[in-house]
């Protein structure tokens, strides 16, 4: 083994983290961990055409593109001759066949509102720089659906030069309905946890937190709140509240609740050299050789071999088993590169010593 290669061991069977003093456990509001059930975001599409552009539209031979442009005019009073669709081929060019698509807000929004909508060429247009957004109608989400719910027109904005046949139009989207998203059905309302905090037992919390708090308003013994899965909370509206659900739901989401311990996980950023390891990741006893570097985690000493030219030690006595965080804290003292820690996490997994779910963003 040539000399100028580094053994670094770093013995950290029976880890555990000294914590100087006694922290208050964390806690936070129910409406940070979920929302309610029918407030979500609805989608409206359309095709239209985006006009004045400089020669970068659709090509001549783009038929859908003839086609939409012959059926504006005959709406607007100016059919095409004899020759039809035909007559237009060579001012093609300075237009695009384009997707419209806006986006209405989870809390709704009420006809009249202007919201953004985004512009995607749906043919060979070159480039919408420049171009206009002609009057495009936009229908919902369902293929079948021929009800017109917005209208959208205004100049085009491109995000950035690098993709210049996706656009915006800034308060392009004029609502032509009223959106309201109904929450409560059959006197009940449903809490969703967000997607990473979603958790069977995090889901009982959150029921026996409104049943202990407001749970005597209930006129049944069972209480107002039910998990009934990992996801969904169904709370009854108390007789009081039934022509006020919207007082009572309020005080339900500022209940505070005590930071939720969901399933461990540890999340890796490659591309940015990151990784994220909540406090109570568990790692199971293995040896790791990874380039200079020989770390045991089983408290067994090495056999053989020329002695370290540096010893980091991180035991602080009995314990149970070591904490990931540990790991990459040693890591980070030794000066460890991102890419070799997340090789060793990736390798921890690999080799079922990594007690914890491994998310690779």
């Amino acid at each position: 083994m040539p000399t100028a290669q580094k053994i670094i061991v770093a013995t950290l069977a029976g880890l555990a983290i000294a914590i100087a003093g006694t922290r208050a456990p964390a806690r936070t509001l129910l409406k940070n961990l979920c929302r309610v059930k029918g407030q979500e975001e609805n989608t409206l599409q359309g095709y239209g055409l985006v006009v004045g552009l400089k020669g970068t539209g659709d090509s001549a031979a783009s038929a859908p593109t003839v086609r939409m442009l012959a059926q504006v005019l005959q709406l607007m009073g100016s059919p095409v001759g004899k020759r039809g669709p035909l007559e237009l081929k060579e001012d093609v060019k300075n237009v695009a066949l384009v997707l419209v698509t806006a986006t209405v807000p989870a809390a709704g929004a009420r006809q009249g509102d202007a919201i953004d909508c985004v512009v995607s060429s749906a043919g060979g247009a070159k480039s919408l720089t420049g171009g206009q957004l002609f009057m495009t109608p936009l229908v919902g989400p369902r293929v079948d659906s021929e009800r017109i719910y917005a209208f959208a027109q205004g100049a085009i904005h491109l995000d950035n030069d690098a993709t210049p046949t996706a656009a915006k139009v800034f308060k392009g989207c004029r609502l032509e309905e009223d959106f309201f998203n109904p929450f409560v059905k059959d006197n009940k309302f449903t809490l969703v946890l967000n997607k990473n905090k979603a958790d069977f037992q995090v889901a009982q919390d959150v029921a026996d937190l409104i049943n202990g708090q407001l749970g005597s308003q209930s006129q049944e013994s069972t209480g107002l709140a039910h998990a009934i899965d990992q996801v969904n909370i169904v709370v009854t509206l108390p007789p009081q509240y039934k022509e006020r659900p919207v007082w009572f739901i309020s005080q339900v989401l500022s209940l505070p609740i005590l930071d939720p311990q969901t399933e461990a996980r540890v999340v890796i950023n490659e591309k940015a050299g990151s990784v994220v390891v909540s406090g109570d990741v568990e790692i199971g006893e293995v040896t790791i050789t990874h380039k200079n570097m020989v770390i045991d985690l089983g408290g067994q000493a090495l056999q053989g071999g020329p002695a370290p030219s540096k010893f980091v030690s991180a035991q602080t006595g009995p314990a149970p088993s070591p904490k990931l965080k540990a790991l990459t804290e040693t890591l980070n003292s030794l000066k460890t590169p991102p890419a070799d820690v997340i090789e060793i996490i990736k390798g921890l997994e690999r080799a079922g010593k990594l007690h914890a779910t491994l998310i690779i963003e």
